[in-house]
C-alpha cells in the first residue's frame, strides 16, 4: 500500500460523498496513529483517543495561538485579529478570558433554559402541522440553535435568520453552495462584528438578564474589550448554531439507521425509565463528531506517538477518528444510546478549550427529541441526505423526512 496515495483525510469533496473517513481512520489508528500526512505544508495527523487527548490537555506543547486553532494556513492580517479570539488562545490568556464568559454558561443558568428550549422545539413543530414531509435541516435542528442563541443574545426572533446566514458563510467556505463570489468569509465577520457593536450599545444603554449584559459587566475587575465581545458573538453564533445543529441531524440520520435505538428510547420513555435520556445525547455526539478537527501547533521539540515533532510543526487533532477508538470505547462502531461510561471528546479533549456550551448543546439535543418522541414517534426517511463540503464540520445539508 502506497500510503501517501491512499490517505486523503482533508480533501471536502471526500466528506461531501461520504461522510467521515472511517476506514482510512481506522488504518491509521492500528498502522501510524501519528502520520505525516503531505499537504501545504504537511502536518501530522493524530488519529488515537489518547494522543488527541494528551494534545489537546498540553496547550504549553501544542498551541491554538501561534498558528490559530482552524485548518487553513491563515494571512498576517488575520493572524492578528483572530488571536483575540478564546478559540485561538492559550493559557494564561485564555484562562482570563475563559473566566469572565463562564458566568454565562454555568449549569444552574442553563438549566433555567430548559423549559424554554421546550417551547421553542413545540413552535417549531407546531408551524409544520399539515405537512406530509419536510426538511429536517431547514425546518427543525437549524433554527433549534438559532432560537436558542437568539434568546442568549437577547436578541429578536427575526435576526435568527441573519445569524444563520453569516454562520454558513463562515463555515462553509468550501461548500460552493454556501460561498458568493468574491466573499472570503470576511464580509460575514464583518457584519457579524457591526452586529455585536449594536448589540452592545443597546445592552450598556438598556441591561438585561441575558448573557450579553453579563458579559459586558466588568468581573473582579477584567471586563471584555470592543474586539473581545465582538469576537466572543461572532464565536457563539458561529459555534452555538452549526455544532448543535449538525449533532441534531447527524443523531436523526443515526436513528433512522439504526430503528431498534429509536424503538429503544420510545419504550424506556413509555415506561416511565429516564436513564437513556441521560445518556443518549453524548452517544449522539460521539457517534456524529459534529467538529471533524482542530489544529495546534508545536512550540518545541516534542514526541508523540512514536514520532518525532518539530517545534513550528503542524498538528492535526481528528476527533471523529477518536470517537471510534477501540482503544477508548467497547465496540466503537455501534450506536448504542445507553452507552455508559462514554468518555467521548466530541466536545473537546479536555484541557483549555473543553466546550464552553457543553451543557447547553446536551440539554438543546435531548429536549429536541424527547419532543419528536412524543409528537412525531413515526418520523422517517423520504429522501437522499445531501452533506457539506468541509473537513471541518461534519455537516448535512439536506434531509427530507416524513413527518405526516
Amino acid at each position: 500500500m502506497n500510503i501517501d496515495q491512499e490517505i486523503n483525510l482533508v480533501g471536502p469533496d471526500l466528506y461531501a460523498t461520504g461522510g467521515i473517513p472511517h476506514e482510512q481512520f481506522r488504518w491509521l489508528r492500528e498502522n501510524a496513529p501519528v502520520y505525516r500526512h503531505p499537504g501545504d505544508p504537511d502536518f501530522w495527523a493524530v488519529t488515537r483517543y489518547d494522543d488527541v487527548v494528551h494534545v489537546s490537555r498540553h496547550p504549553e506543547i501544542f498551541s491554538s495561538h501561534r498558528r490559530l486553532a482552524l485548518f487553513n494556513e491563515p494571512t498576517e492580517e488575520h493572524l492578528v485579529l483572530q488571536r483575540m479570539m478564546m478559540l485561538n488562545q492559550d493559557p494564561p490568556e485564555h484562562t482570563r478570558k475563559r473566566a469572565i464568559v463562564n458566568r454565562g454558561f454555568t449549569p444552574r443558568t442553563v438549566g433555567g433554559l430548559e423549559e424554554h428550549i421546550r417551547g421553542i422545539c413545540d413552535d417549531l413543530l407546531d408551524g409544520l402541522a399539515g405537512r406530509e414531509e419536510v426538511d429536517f435541516v431547514r425546518d427543525i435542528s437549524a433554527p433549534l440553535p438559532l432560537y436558542v442563541i437568539c434568546e442568549l443574545l437577547g436578541a429578536p426572533p427575526e435576526d435568527r435568520e441573519k445569524i444563520f446566514d453569516w454562520s454558513n458563510r463562515l463555515i462553509a467556505q468550501d461548500d460552493p453552495e454556501f460561498r458568493t463570489p468574491g466573499d472570503d468569509g470576511m464580509a460575514a465577520a464583518g457584519e457579524l462584528y457591526a452586529y455585536a457593536n449594536e448589540l452592545a450599545v443597546r445592552r450598556r444603554e438598556e441591561p438585561r438578564d441575558d448573557i450579553v449584559t453579563r458579559l459586558l459587566q466588568p468581573h473582579d475587575g477584567e471586563e471584555l474589550s470592543v474586539e473581545e465581545f465582538d469576537l466572543f458573538v461572532m464565536l457563539l453564533s458561529v459555534a452555538g448554531n452549526e455544532t448543535t445543529r449538525n449533532a441534531a441531524s447527524g443523531g436523526m440520520l443515526a436513528f433512522f439507521e439504526h430503528p431498534e435505538q429509536w424503538r429503544r428510547l420510545r419504550e424506556g420513555r413509555a415506561a416511565g425509565d429516564e436513564r437513556l435520556s441521560e445518556t443518549f445525547p453524548d452517544e449522539i455526539v460521539r457517534w456524529v463528531s459534529p467538529v471533524n478537527l482542530f489544529r495546534r501547533t508545536a512550540t518545541r521539540d516534542t514526541e508523540l506517538g512514536g514520532q518525532r515533532i518539530a517545534e513550528g510543526d503542524k498538528v492535526i487533532v481528528f476527533y471523529a477518528s477518536a470517537n471510534r477508538d477501540d482503544g477508548a470505547f467497547a465496540d466503537p462502531y455501534a450506536f448504542d444510546i445507553g452507552r455508559d461510561p462514554n468518555p467521548h471528546i466530541g466536545f473537546g479533549g479536555g484541557g483549555p478549550h473543553f466546550c464552553l456550551g457543553a451543557h447547553l448543546a446536551r440539554l438543546e439535543l435531548r429536549v429536541l427529541f424527547e419532543t419528536l418522541l412524543e409528537r412525531m414517534p413515526d418520523i422517517s426517511p423520504a429522501g437522499e441526505v445531501r452533506r457539506l463540503r468541509s473537513n471541518f464540520i461534519n455537516g448535512i445539508k439536506e434531509m427530507p423526512v416524513r413527518i405526516g
